[in-house]
């Protein structure tokens, strides 16, 4: 009573709002709008109320709820109670998952409602047939939570970057893999060791195949070349490689190369063709992204007028997640207020190429175990020449054993088919033991 009594009258409008889903970032996006609710709805110019929360849980949900201080008894299990009400203008989706979120959605964009959502999944895989059901009905579909959590990384390439021509992009988009990275560069840890803490933790799931073998990447990333480049993307499109069989030697030649270790999303542009990777990368030290630790996220971007610029913050997380849904939440409150609709849509308006593994171009790592014998570094560096690849540095040491010599080399930059048809023969060689990794090098211009 006391908040309403200091709103203006003018404040008295209401925009109704539906929640589907209740679970952490559900509930956070609750906190948020009740912790702001003054100041939001003086930036709206009306009252953002949730009116109906979907749940399958809906007497836990209800006991929840009533915990904020709300009415329990606006959740429900029927999708109708929100898609149907004529009075809700907004659906908010943070159930994850894809085909019932797409199906609900769908329903909503269709009855006319604004839909905000969390869902990269959806978004990756589904997003331009979302897009074109909500230009359909000349409705929004915001997904700014959907890639690096808090990052307001979304609008800004849709918006305040628009007039650019996006080069590049280059992000740390999962907060899994960069803890495990962190602590294992810090602590001289095992990756076994330290997804063991990261679980413990709560940054990793107990199945963490999506986040160490890079897929949840590859869908942020996806959605980051689809807006930065005009063109549609999915995860599909998207060579992905996990942090799996990064070691703790990899990450202390690195170091002594004046590298860090990042899985990197990439994305990049040339001659209006793209191409789209997610795969364990060695930057210099002296690059922002390297300072990028623990589970924070940044995006690093190169547009023609900007230059370069990186945004930074919590990826995940109940509260910086809520916050970049409650933005979108504000952002289309206010068009609903201007009666704008279906302003901002798919960008996706070309049809750019999109380039194979082979084809991309950049330095490499190499770290092998070879025999200590005379000639072997000069036959490696044959085939490395013989197939158009050269070197840019060469340590040898750590004998192994009396026998053998760990040889690590960095290329100058080559197409990626080259080293390929390099590594095959190299492997063969009598004289090269095994070839314990390889690791793209990747260096702003």
């Amino acid at each position: 009573m006391e908040k309403e009594l200091e709103m203006d009258k003018e404040l008295d409008q209401v925009i109704y709002i539906g929640l589907m889903g209740a679970g952490t970032v559900g509930t956070g996006v609750l906190k948020v709008l009740l912790k702001n609710e003054t100041s939001i709805a003086k930036k709206v110019g009306a009252r953002l109320e949730v009116k109906r929360i979907l749940d399958k849980d809906v007497e836990g949900i209800s006991a929840k709820v009533a915990a904020l201080g709300m009415d329990g008894s606006i959740v429900t299990s029927d999708i109708n109670d929100l898609v149907l009400d004529p009075e809700i203008d907004i659906i908010v989706e943070v159930m994850g998952g894809i085909q019932t979120a797409e199906k609900f959605i769908i329903k909503a964009l269709e009855n006319g409602k604004s839909v905000v959502t969390a869902n990269k999944d959806l978004i990756a895989a589904r997003g331009k047939e979302l897009f074109d059901v909500a230009a359909a009905h000349q409705v929004y579909l915001l997904f700014e939570a959907s890639v690096a959590g808090g990052v307001p990384i979304i609008q800004s390439l849709k918006e305040s970057l628009a007039g650019n021509v996006i080069h590049s992009i280059m992000g740390i988009v999962n907060g899994t893999t960069n803890f495990i990275l962190t602590k294992m560069t810090q602590e001289k840890k095992s990756f076994d060791e330290v997804l063991a803490l990261a679980q413990k933790l709560g940054y990793a799931e107990a199945d963490p195949a999506s986040d160490v073998e890079g897929y949840d990447a590859a869908r942020k990333v996806a959605i980051l070349a689809s807006i930065a480049f005009n063109t549609r993307v999915t995860d599909t499109n998207v060579y992905v490689e996990g942090i799996t069989n990064i070691t703790d030697r990899d990450i202390a030649f690195a170091q002594e190369l004046g590298y860090g270790i990042k899985l990197l999303g990439i994305a990049k542009e040339e001659n209006n063709e793209i191409e789209v990777r997610v795969h364990p990368a060695m930057i210099p030290l002296n690059h922002p992204l390297s300072s990028v630790n623990d589970a924070f996220n940044a995006v690093f971007v190169e547009g023609d007028a900007i230059g370069k610029t990186m945004f930074y913050g919590a990826g995940a997380g109940e509260l910086p997640t809520a916050s970049a849904i409650v933005g979108d939440l504000i952002a289309a409150a206010r068009n609903i207020q201007f009666s704008s609709r279906g302003r901002l849509g798919c960008t996706c308006f070309e049809h750019k190429r999109i380039k194979s593994i082979g084809e991309i171009r950049t330095k490499y790592f190499l770290r092998m175990l070879v025999k200590d014998q005379p000639g072997v570094l000069a036959s490696i560096a044959a085939v490395l020449g013989n197939q158009d690849v050269s070197i840019e540095t060469v340590i040898q040491k750590r004998q192994k054993d009396k026998f053998s010599t760990e040889l690590v080399l960095i290329t100058h930059q080559v197409e990626e088919h080259h080293i390929r048809d390099a590594i095959a023969i190299i492997r063969s060689l009598s004289s090269v033991e095994k070839m314990e990794n390889i690791i793209r090098v990747e260096e702003s211009d």
